[in-house]
C-alpha cells in the first residue's frame, strides 16, 4: 500500500477521531456489525502506521485543544 497525500492523510485521521475504539463496539449498539466494525477499525489503523502515524496520537494532533495534558 502507498503512502496518502496530506490532504487525504489529513481526512483519515479526521475520520478515525470519529470512530468508536474497538472496545466500545459490542452487540446491544451495534448488532450483526461488530466484527466487521471491528474490522474496519484495525483496517484504517493498519493505514495509519503505514504513514507513519500512531493511531493512539492522531486525537491529539487533530483536537489538540482537547489533548490530555500529561506531566511525567
Amino acid at each position: 500500500m502507498s503512502q496518502l497525500d496530506e490532504q487525504t492523510l489529513l481526512a483519515l485521521k479526521t475520520a478515525f477521531c470519529y470512530m468508536p475504539h474497538a472496545n466500545d463496539v459490542n452487540e446491544f449498539d451495534h448488532a450483526g456489525r461488530v466484527q466487521q466494525i471491528l474490522h474496519d477499525i484495525e483496517l484504517v489503523k493498519e493505514v495509519l502506521l503505514i504513514n507513519e502515524c500512531d493511531p493512539d496520537e492522531v486525537a491529539d494532533e487533530i483536537h489538540p485543544d482537547q489533548a490530555n495534558n500529561s506531566s511525567y
